[in-house]
């Protein structure tokens, strides 16, 4: 069976402010069903905007399409992420990732789910942690 969901019949949705800071908007790409566990989401953060700190409990994949972003563990500089760079972050480890302070950025996010759950949620990051300066 071949499942074709035509482009455009999924709308975009706004970054809940639970999970972001700042404008971000969501683009699912596919949600598979069982037994298949996938989630892929095109994720547009505009300048200064970043998801909140998080974990996957099976990782994630991101892949930058365009801009300029920040990605950054727990304990460490945020490290800059620009277009085809891809970014593979371990099960259960903490993170954040978004745009750049004055530069949009656009990436693939790629994770699977472990029991009907892709992410847990933190706290939201500081602006100490936002502005460290990029290794």
């Amino acid at each position: 069976m071949i499942d074709i969901i035509p482009a455009g019949t999924t709308p975009s949705r706004q970054g809940s402010a639970e999970y972001f800071t700042g404008n971000v908007r969501l683009d699912v790409v596919t949600e598979s069903r069982p037994p298949a566990s996938i989630f892929a989401a095109r994720v547009t953060f505009e300048p200064g905007a970043c998801t909140a700190w998080h974990t996957h409990p099976v990782g994630q994949l991101l892949h930058v399409l365009s801009g300029s972003g920040l990605v950054a563990l727990r304990g460490e500089a945020p490290r800059v992420i620009r277009p085809g760079d891809s970014v593979w972050i371990e099960p259960y480890v903490e993170h954040w990732h978004g745009a750049a302070p004055d530069t949009a950025m656009e990436h693939m996010a790629i994770q699977e789910t472990r029991d009907g759950n892709g992410a847990d949620w933190l706290e939201h990051v500081t602006e100490q942690d936002y502005l460290t300066p990029p290794t």
